[in-house]
């Protein structure tokens, strides 16, 4: 089924002639590949012009880390604790005389600045807590079909446990059953 063709430089060239059902099926075939491709770049087209280029899960992991910094920080201690615990000392240096009791002079100086102390390592306790079950929970409410990284579970349960442990370090140290003030007398 071959026919000869001459084209305008004048050379011949041999060309086959597909039966008709042949072409058609070829024909039909290319542009199914080609609606194909094109779907796809609307699809692509249309979720970068808004935004949606799916959940890259960047966000999570940046609370994940934030969640388990806290959680660290109310176990070290914070620049805000230091300076609240230090200006409760002065505060009792002032409000106490000289002349007061042994026992009233430790619990105003030191006593008070143990509080203050306690009291911010409970909020960063309590902030790396909250943080990390946000992150844990976020995807049951975001895309629930994208399953969550296993860095950011790990790190954001490392987070909450963190807080955990420094909740109850601060309650401890605050109610002053853990390293209570030296009785005076």
């Amino acid at each position: 089924m071959g026919t000869k063709t001459v084209d305008e430089a004048g050379t011949t060239e041999a060309t086959e002639v597909k039966p008709e059902h042949e072409a058609a099926a070829a024909e039909a075939e290319a542009a199914e590949e080609t609606e194909e491709a094109t779907a796809e770049a609307d699809l692509v087209e249309n979720a970068s012009e808004n935004g949606e280029e799916g959940p890259s899960g960047v966000g999570q992991g940046a609370g994940a880390v934030v969640s388990a910094a806290l959680g660290v920080v109310s176990l070290t201690g914070s620049w805000v604790g230091t300076v609240a615990a230090a200006r409760q000392t002065l505060v009792g240096q002032l409000q106490t005389s000289s002349s007061a009791g042994v026992a009233k002079q430790i619990k105003a100086v030191y006593g008070d600045a143990w509080q203050a102390s306690a009291l911010w390592g409970g909020v960063f306790a309590l902030l790396a807590l909250v943080v990390g079950v946000v992150v844990l929970v976020r995807p049951a409410f975001g895309a629930p079909g994208k399953p969550q990284a296993a860095w950011i579970k790990s790190v954001a349960w490392g987070g909450v446990a963190l807080g955990v442990i420094g909740l109850l370090l601060a309650v401890l140290k605050y109610t002053d059953v853990l390293l209570g003030l030296p009785s005076a007398g």
